[in-house]
């Protein structure tokens, strides 16, 4: 999917839709790549000098890779973060980077879904964390 069909799932836009790339790969698997280009928001002051994806910012590239594999679930809802559980920053992520993501769905109970996901960039583990969404 390219950010068209990505803006049809969740209703995130400029400045924030921060998923370049996805693919939903079946019911329960999802991937997402963005690119960081340096001249991004949250790199001005993050930290000047030595320009730092901010965590923060990582989750949420992560959890809007997860929703891809919502998509049948998400017309007409949005999807809304309930919790982050077991985050864990293991490398910097700085401009001329893609961040891998790669989602998967662990349960799900009435309208919250429980992924866990893990974000790489050229194949090293960055940053990882369980997710639970509300559909609303």
């Amino acid at each position: 999917m390219n950010q068209e069909e990505i803006k049809k799932i969740i209703p995130h836009r400029d400045n924030m839709l921060l998923v370049q790339e996805a693919e939903k790969v079946d019911d329960v698997t999802s991937r997402g790549k963005y690119t960081i280009s340096g001249d991004e928001f949250f790199l001005k002051g993050h930290f000047p000098g030595n320009p730092v994806v901010p965590g923060v910012i990582l989750c949420e590239m992560m959890a809007q890779s997860s929703c891809v594999m919502l998509a049948d679930k998400c017309a007409g809802k949005t999807p809304y973060f309930t919790k982050m559980d077991n985050v864990k920053f293991k490398g910097m992520v700085k401009p001329g980077d893609t961040l891998e993501s790669e989602c998967t769905l662990t349960r799900s109970r009435g309208s919250f879904y429980f992924i866990s996901a893990k974000g790489y960039v050229n194949g090293k583990l960055c940053v990882s964390a369980d997710f639970s969404f509300a559909l609303m």
